[in-house]
């Protein structure tokens, strides 16, 4: 059984998975490990990334690293489970430069209205936190949400009223 990850182990992924990369590119880290490498999670299940462009050395270190170094790795982004609206790369705040890799938290509001939709516990504390910090204005959320709410349908596994509950009552 692979351990949770923390934030050492999640900076030694991004090291090791940098020393790979044989060209240019960035790796957008999203949410239990943007919660850790902001400091307001211990842990996390899993690191979930997405890479542009995929690279396949990176890919096949991928498995290898999830093994070295204990870690569930996945690929996965907010953009897999909702709309997300054009420019999430220009609204993904900057981590790291690491050899050819730069490193990004995926756009902050996509994460937290990733987190909205899916609802369970740990998602809804994680968002509580993101706007106690600061790193989401519950205005701009509720925006987010109205670009993204004409798309949904091309979601079939969301509920578009519960989702707008969801958020009505997360960014009231």
């Amino acid at each position: 059984m692979r351990a949770l990850a923390r934030g050492d182990a999640i900076r030694r992924f991004m090291e090791e998975l940098a020393a790979e990369a044989r060209a240019d590119g960035r790796a957008y880290v999203t949410g239990g490990a943007t919660a850790v490498l902001s400091g307001w999670r211990d842990s996390t299940i899993d690191v979930d990334l997405k890479l542009v462009p995929e690279q396949d050395a990176l890919l096949r270190a991928i498995p290898r690293l999830k093994e070295s170094l204990e870690l569930n790795v996945e690929l996965a982004s907010p953009a897999d489970f909702i709309p997300v609206p054009p420019g999430w790369e220009e609204r993904s705040p900057f981590i790291a430069q690491l050899g050819r890799l730069s490193f990004h938290h995926f756009d902050l509001y996509g994460q937290a209205l990733a987190k909205v939709e899916r609802g369970h516990t740990q998602d809804v504390a994680d968002v509580r936190e993101m706007l106690r910090r600061g790193l989401v204005d519950a205005a701009r959320a509720r925006e987010y949400f109205r670009r993204i709410e004409p798309e949904l349908y091309r979601y079939p596994a969301i509920d578009p009223p519960a989702f707008r509950r969801a958020v009505e009552q997360a960014f009231a």
